[in-house]
């Protein structure tokens, strides 16, 4: 009996040790992406930049994360798992260490750079990590639920534990909790090494200029949508030289692929019906939840709220996720991707409804429950519809894989960068309606007007005894009132608006699903239900 029982105890001990390896991959390369970009504010002084200039640490780490993927599925094809993971960790770990030696702005954005180029095998190795703790029945199910759910709570994570680490040396301070973290996991790759898989020479010359071309690309593209708010996007000439060089360099990889026997990229695959449905999915569901990383957390620091008074708010997300992915886990059957998608994006819809009602008075005990939603509704979206997508690739053949990723990548990644770039946008433009109309509604004129200017100005009654200067800071005061009431206004639209195309996407989804129920009682349907 005991003999039996020991075998099944070590599986599932080795198996606890996977996810565990997984779990810290993904915290290691989530955290080492979130820290700089989260604390842009308190970083910026260390090193001696404006806000705008340290924005580019972040345009630095996307502009090669976001295509690098790619390249590592034929690389990990042809050179092995065991290769693969164990020179990717080591440039992880050397990029980490060279955060040591930033001073400034130019040298940390050199190591941003190369961080991102790091950063790229680490998702890819937790992926891996995950798979291999489970049995092939549930690799497309469990595991990937829980690999999605991994790389849900670096964000969380990175606002809970920043306080502590820029209180310990600011820059040097956030990027030492990296370092350990990735010599911690550098001897995991030497200690549970993955399957092994057979080896192949898939890589050709044609591959490296596509992949090149597409580099470009996507790292143009990310770089505009990190810097175009901020620059304003018709404001700055160089911001369309990029977008145009995208273009260009996109346009090529194309007409390449369709003229390769043995495409990188099956391009007609990619702008089959399904495909362009599946990244049409990806694309609103990014969109929607954005709602927490690009409108949630500016609204937060619009009210001047530090990260001590967020904390709780931010374990409630951390612990919201880690539940909606585990009970996602427990869904992941065939035939529940459409109810887990409607609970999802019914979840996302009332939580971004809820916020949609701030004020100036709005605290964090106020978005507790619509903020969980987000989270949790967050964590149960992705995995059914990646599984879906990967089952359909894995149906066409194994070369379909990369472009199946590459969808997947853009989706994501680009997909992610273009939710912040146009919830942003559209807030700064609502500022700008909605302090237009406040501003036309202060007459000095106007009883109330004056009184409010009195007493704004009351303040200051003890230091300047000038009447006109007194009354003056008080037009100044009333003056910040309405850009901080305007701006608040605006973040209400833009929540809205995230509720919107979540109810939106939540129609279109129940109109597919009625559909398809009418089909099987009438296959006649069909054609006209889908034209």
């Amino acid at each position: 009996m005991n003999a039996v029982a020991a075998p099944g105890s070590m599986r599932i001990g080795k198996s606890a040790l996977y996810i565990a390896g997984s779990a810290l991959l993904f915290l290691t390369q989530g955290l080492g992406m979130n820290l700089a970009s989260a604390n842009l504010a308190q970083v910026q002084g260390s090193l001696s930049a404006t806000s705008v200039e340290a924005a580019w640490l972040a345009a630095a780490y996307m502009a090669p994360n976001v295509s690098l993927s790619a390249a590592l599925v034929k690389i990990r094809a042809q050179y092995g798992l065991r290769r693969f993971a164990e020179i990717g960790i080591v440039g992880f770990v050397i990029a980490s260490l060279m955060n040591v030696f930033v001073s400034d702005l130019h040298s940390a954005v050199v190591v941003r750079f190369i961080s991102g180029i790091a950063a790229a095998p680490m998702s890819t190795l937790g992926f891996l990590y995950m798979l291999e703790a489970f049995p092939p029945a549930r690799k497309l199910t469990v595991a990937l639920a829980l690999a999605l759910t991994c790389t849900t709570l670096a964000a969380p994570m990175t606002r809970l534990i920043s306080p502590e680490l820029i209180e310990i040396g600011q820059w040097h301070g956030l990027y030492t909790l990296e370092m350990a973290l990735a010599l911690i996991a550098l001897p995991i790759i030497y200690l549970l090494p993955l399957t092994p898989v057979p080896h192949a020479k898939v890589i050709q010359r044609a591959d490296i200029l596509s992949y090149l071309l597409l580099a470009v690309g996507f790292g143009c593209v990310a770089v505009v949508l990190v810097m175009g708010r901020l620059y304003w996007w018709f404001e700055a000439p160089w911001l369309g030289m990029l977008l145009a060089l995208s273009v260009v360099t996109l346009t090529a990889v194309v007409l390449i692929e369709l003229n390769r026997e043995q495409p990188l990229i099956d391009i007609r695959w990619l702008a089959s019906r399904e495909i362009v449905h599946f990244a049409a999915v990806l694309l609103i569901f990014r969109l929607v939840a954005s709602e927490q990383s690009a409108i949630a957390t500016n609204f937060y620091q619009l009210l001047g709220l530090q990260y001590d008074q967020l904390a709780t708010l931010y374990w409630i997300i951390l612990a919201s996720s880690l539940g909606g992915g585990l009970l996602c886990a427990a869904l992941m059957k065939p035939g529940h991707a459409d109810a887990v998608h409607v609970v999802a994006l019914g979840m996302l819809a009332a939580g971004a409804y809820m916020d949609s009602h701030a004020t100036s008075l709005t605290r964090p005990e106020q978005m507790y429950v619509s903020q969980a939603l987000v989270a949790a509704g967050t964590a149960l979206f992705l995995p059914p519809a990646m599984a879906r997508g990967f089952t359909a690739a894995l149906a066409k053949g194994p070369s379909y894989i990369l472009s199946f990723i590459v969808v997947f990548l853009f989706t994501q990644s680009i997909g992610g960068l273009m939710g912040s770039a146009a919830f942003g946008t559209f807030v700064t433009l609502r500022e700008k309606f909605h302090a237009n109309i406040l501003a036309e509604q202060i007459v000095l004129s106007n009883p109330l007007v004056a009184q409010r200017i009195g007493q704004l100005s009351g303040a200051y009654a003890k230091a300047i005894v000038d009447r006109a200067l007194l009354n003056g800071e008080g037009v100044a005061l009333l003056g910040q009132t309405i850009t901080r009431e305007a701006n608040i206004l605006a973040y209400n639209d833009a929540f809205l608006l995230a509720a919107i195309i979540a109810l939106f996407a939540l129609a279109v989804l129940l109109i597919q699903i009625a559909v398809k129920q009418l089909a099987r009682h009438d296959p006649d349907i069909v054609p006209a239900a889908t034209s």
